[in-house]
């Protein structure tokens, strides 16, 4: 017998500042289901889980709640008002005899249910929070980003616990290693739609790969028959008194479904550009150490860092990772040791308070008043990688739109401000980037573009990251710090590391992974299979550039129309005839290119 469903939406429809987020939306949440919401930064997501657990009203459609079920819901921003300690919080409604779970959850997610609300960190907040929804233990919860702020540890024992839950899980997660070892179903927002797929995360590149071929391919057909048709309107004029009005209103018609299809949002125009060639050592530290009264951080601790190398940090919250970081590019020093730098090193350091951004400032003018980007005597220039560009054309390389220009920074979400991090620290040259936990809240396209650009970047790379997936991807060097301020060097990335300690490294629905390590200078490896980032790049602009192909031979052909130009200025028709035949080529060519990297994306 078919069991009721947790959780129905049908006919949801949201609009926020006269823009329609959602239209029409129906969606189902079955007993057991364990799905993974994705889509780019800003579509959606987080308003789509509030709809979900009723604390966002939808301007039209019905949410059905079958009595009995709960819901439970952890955001990223708790209100902890009204309550003296983070357990007072987290116990909030629970019976006394089941307050214990609590204390499971904080030791498990490793915070003190005893530390006063007002003296708690964001990230202890966002713990406590969770906390709170698993000792309330609903039918279904919607998870916004659990594994912020927590640690490698932390998220593998909310790893453990989901996995052994009888609920329901709905969860906005930017790690992927969590994704697809907890998923069996993907809800993709893309473009106001709610797309399914009863298949975990592990599957959702292909299929979106999949869908966006199909999607291009159609494009490209329905492009193709407008073509035909219009040239058939234009050039059978002439040979008919009378048009055929049928055929009209069906180019018309056509014409109109190309108009209503929405094209999908760019990938960020992100760029790295590399400084002056470092020497080629970087940093050498022999026998530094590090304590902070009893507390001891690092034991005495020796490492090598050569240019090219890419160096993950990895080890529990408070560990010493962001310590060890600041003692190597000098912005604090060792206790006793050695640090020796090399020479014209040029630094670029993302770092996960986001305390290079003022808040209280627009977007605007965070970026003319940067020191490091600022252009002498404008006020809507900006200084990118040595050339001059206009501000609101440089966010809309990041994918904000000219409204959110002056907007606050403040105002941003998570997603928006690590990628507004990102344009100030990539307008500038550097060869040694300083990465300190850049992927919390970066969406799964933009993780992949940053793992492509550390990949080719000629630079070095100091990494801290709890992200287990994209230390793997990138890291050729990883330094565990192992307790009692022990810091050991292991080869590769985060499953190298766990092989090397003799750990089992969980497989289950793990996908397999190439590390984006630094090519040689002139060689860059060339995937066998599939297509690579500048491929699929290429795929995605070759369209807009048959557009313009297009029209532009139809100008040319226009012009070349006229019977008397030939006689009246031969220059301009021999001109006009090369450049045709020119474009010509051009248009076959990129036909013929776009058909064989869409044909190549669908293998």
């Amino acid at each position: 017998m078919a069991r009721a469903p947790l959780l129905q939406l049908s006919g949801i429809s949201l609009t926020f500042g006269g823009n329609p987020v959602f239209d029409g939306l129906d969606l189902t949440v079955q007993p057991g289901d364990r799905l993974a919401l994705v889509g780019r930064n800003g579509s959606g997501k987080s308003t789509l889980m509030k709809v979900m657990a009723g604390l966002a009203e939808a301007d039209h459609g019905s949410r059905v709640l079958p009595p009995g079920v709960t819901v439970g819901y952890m955001e990223q921003e708790p209100d902890l008002s009204g309550f003296v300690t983070l357990g007072d919080f987290a116990a909030a409604g629970l019976p006394e005899a089941e307050a214990y779970r609590v204390a499971v959850a904080a030791e498990g997610l490793k915070f003190d249910p005893a530390t006063p609300v007002a003296a708690a960190s964001g990230g202890e907040r966002r713990r406590a929070a969770l906390a709170r929804l698993l000792a309330e233990a609903p039918e279904l919860m919607l998870l916004d980003e659990p594994t912020n702020h927590l640690d490698i540890e932390a998220i593998g024992w909310l790893e453990a616990t989901l996995a052994e839950t009888r609920a329901a899980f709905v969860v906005i997660s930017h790690d992927r290693a969590f994704l697809r070892r907890l998923t069996r179903g993907t809800l993709w927002i893309d473009r106001g739609e709610v797309r399914r797929n009863e298949r975990g995360f592990e599957a959702f590149e292909d299929w979106r790969e999949t869908v966006w071929t199909e999607e291009d391919l159609s494009r490209h057909k329905l492009e193709r028959k407008i073509k035909a048709e219009a040239r058939w309107a234009v050039e059978g004029i002439s040979a008919r008194r009378k048009r055929n009005q049928g055929r009209v209103r069906a180019l018309a018609a056509l014409r109109a479904e190309r108009a209503a299809m929405i094209r999908r949002q760019g990938i960020a125009a992100m760029a790295l550009e590399p400084g002056q060639v470092s020497g080629r050592l970087v940093i050498e530290a022999k026998g530094i150490s590090k304590a902070y009264g009893e507390n001891l951080i690092l034991r005495p601790f020796d490492l090598t860092v050569l240019r090219g190398d890419r160096v993950a940090f990895v080890g529990p919250n408070g560990v010493g990772k962001t310590t060890l970081l600041k003692m190597l590019t000098g912005e604090i020093a060792p206790d006793a040791g050695t640090i020796r730098r090399g020479t014209n090193l040029e630094i670029a350091v993302f770092d996960q308070a986001r305390a290079a951004l003022d808040f209280s400032m627009t977007l605007w003018d965070g970026l003319v008043n940067d020191p490091g980007m600022a252009v002498s005597g404008r006020a809507d220039q900006v200084m990118v990688r040595g050339q001059p560009k206009h501000v609101v054309a440089y966010l809309k390389d990041f994918l904000f739109d000219e409204a959110q220009a002056r907007a606050p920074i403040g105002s941003l979400s998570g997603g928006e401000r690590a990628r507004l991090l990102l344009a100030r620290i990539m307008a500038r040259p550097s060869n040694l980037l300083v990465l300190d936990e850049p992927t919390n809240d970066l969406d799964v396209e933009t993780l992949d573009l940053l793992q492509d650009l550390l990949g080719e970047y000629e630079g070095t790379v100091l990494l801290v990251s709890h992200d287990r997936d994209f230390i793997d991807r990138v890291a050729t060097t990883t330094v565990a710090f192992e307790g009692g301020g022990r810091a050991t060097l292991y080869a590769g990335g985060w499953s190298d590391y766990q092989a090397q300690r003799g750990e089992p490294v969980p497989q289950a629905g793990a996908a397999r992974v190439e590390k984006a390590a630094p090519p040689p200078p002139d060689k860059v490896k060339k995937p066998t299979q599939g297509l690579t980032f500048t491929e699929r790049h290429r795929l995605d602009s070759l369209p807009a550039l048959i557009e313009k192909l297009e029209a532009e031979v139809g100008k040319l052909s226009d012009f070349l129309s006229d019977p008397d130009l030939f006689a009246t200025s031969p220059d301009k028709f021999r001109r006009a005839s090369e450049g045709l035949a020119e474009r010509q080529l051009a248009l076959t060519a990129a036909e013929e290119e776009w058909l064989a990297l869409a044909e190549k994306a669908g293998d």
